[in-house]
């Protein structure tokens, strides 16, 4: 069964660190592109940060570039945002997502919520 299990959101003050984990199971994440992405109350769900390990390249929205950092462990077969200068702005619920023959498949999310 195909399965990615998110973790390590939480409560930060503006200016702290969290880092999110996506373990997969049920396939082997360094076959594909893995992403992050999050959805704040009444916007739409929006790509933070992608991994792609066939082409060895990572892509982050403007919004984070230079303060998260994906990476990947694939004896553990986990992917990592690594989120740091958070802001009120990263608030949010973060999933992580491959996409196998078309098909998305999306970890439960995890809440991030950044104080001022």
């Amino acid at each position: 069964e195909v399965k990615l299990v998110v973790s390590g959101g939480g409560f930060v003050q503006a200016g702290g660190s969290l880092r999110l984990s996506c373990a997969a199971s049920g396939f082997r994440l360094d076959d594909y592109a893995i992403a992050w992405f999050r959805q704040a109350p009444g916007k739409e769900r929006e790509g933070v940060s992608c991994i792609s390990h066939s082409i060895t390249s990572t892509y982050y929205a403007d919004s984070v570039k230079g303060r998260f950092t994906i990476s990947s462990d694939n004896a553990k077969n986990t992917v990592y945002l690594q989120m740091n200068s958070l802001k009120p702005d990263d608030t949010a619920v973060y999933y992580c997502n491959f996409r196998r023959f078309g098909v998305d498949f999306w970890g439960q999310g995890t809440q991030v919520t950044v104080s001022s």
